[in-house]
């Protein structure tokens, strides 16, 4: 009986291994990372009262939260970044009263962001007597 006939061993050249997968090491660097990921948000304009920008600015600034929530953990943050951006007209003056009234009372009147809301719709969008000193203040700026 003869043994039968095997094939010669052919060594296989090795798999070559995938390269690793590097993770940031840096805070720096993750922080990064995760910035790329996202597309930058721009802010909204600066806001002067004018009726014609009201709600647009409004939900400007509400799409801006919703979207960089990590940034805004409180609605106290919420709040004063708006409030960085009333920087003329009756804007400005509503916001200077705001703090006047802080120092003079030692509260801070709008406690949360729903409060905010609620102010800036009483008046900016509904309030037709603003309105009309915002129209006479107005012209005399000009």
């Amino acid at each position: 009986m003869t043994s039968p006939a095997f094939a010669p061993t052919v060594a296989l050249p090795p798999i070559p291994a995938s390269p690793p997968l590097v993770r940031p090491s840096s805070p720096a660097l993750a922080a990064l990372s995760k910035q790329q990921a996202r597309p930058k948000l721009l802010s909204p304009p600066d806001f002067s009262g004018k009726r014609s920008s009201r709600r647009a600015f409004l939900n400007s600034c509400t799409l801006y939260l919703h979207l960089a929530l990590e940034q805004f953990t409180c609605d106290e943050k919420k709040i004063f970044w708006t409030l960085a951006f009333f920087k003329d007209g009756y804007a400005a003056k509503w916001f200077k009263n705001l703090f006047c009234q802080e120092v003079d009372t030692g509260i801070f009147l709008i406690r949360s962001w729903t409060d905010f809301e609620q102010q800036f719709r009483q008046f900016f969008l509904v309030n037709a007597e603003a309105d009309a000193i915002n129209t006479l203040e107005g012209s005399s700026y000009s």
